[in-house]
């Protein structure tokens, strides 16, 4: 019977090795990803605010090439009007004060024959603040789209951290008075999900 004894307490401590080596590694990466669900939680909010920020701005661009146009085309029926009624002098006055916009489509319109309905219609008509606020509408798609991604890596890393406090439970319990089988089981348990999460972890980008 002496014999025999030893052979239990190797086994266990085998066992609590392998137990508290798994324990010390998952707390360690489960405090790794809830740091880095932290930090892409912040860079979610940064890239939401910089396109609030944005589609503001673009906003703001484009009322000022809303009021560009109507100053323009109000300026362009006072012209209309002046050649209808054959008012060479009063047409040329109003030509020389277009705006510098409305006159490249000005001319653009009159090199092609006039064929086109008006300048309006040209390519050449870009009023002021049309290319910031397309530029700005873009940025803000940028980075809303930026702020999503940014908000489901904090969530794939939020979902590790339950993964690996599934390993330290399955841990744990394996260091309860169970059957040599049952732990063995729990313990095996843990090492395969904290395999799969440190496989998993391997691919997430890193925000430090």
């Amino acid at each position: 019977m002496s014999g025999e004894t030893p052979a239990v307490p190797k086994r266990r401590d085998w066992l609590d090795i392998v137990a508290v080596f798994v324990l010390s590694v998952t707390a360690v990466l489960t405090a790794w990803c809830g740091f880095e669900a932290s930090k892409w939680g912040g860079e979610m909010s940064i890239a939401f605010s910089q396109a609030s920020s944005a589609r503001i701005q673009a906003a703001s661009a484009e009322g000022e090439a809303r009021t560009a146009r109507q100053f323009d085309l109000s300026v362009w029926a006072e012209w209309i009007g002046a050649t209808y009624r054959g008012d060479t002098d009063l047409a040329d006055y109003i030509e020389a004060r277009f705006s510098t916009e409305f006159a490249i489509a000005f001319d653009a319109w009159e090199a092609g024959d006039r064929v086109e309905e008006g300048p309006f219609s040209m390519d050449e008509y870009v009023p002021p603040g049309t290319v910031e606020a397309q530029t700005l509408s873009a940025t803000a798609d940028e980075k809303y789209q930026e702020a999503l991604a940014n908000n489901q890596r904090g969530d794939n890393y939020s979902l590790l951290t339950v993964m690996f406090a599934l390993v330290l439970f399955l841990t744990a319990m394996s260091q309860r008075e169970l059957a040599p089988w049952a732990r063995k089981v729990m313990l095996g348990g843990a090492v395969v999900v904290a395999v799969v999460g440190i496989a998993l972890l391997a691919t997430f980008p890193i925000r430090l």
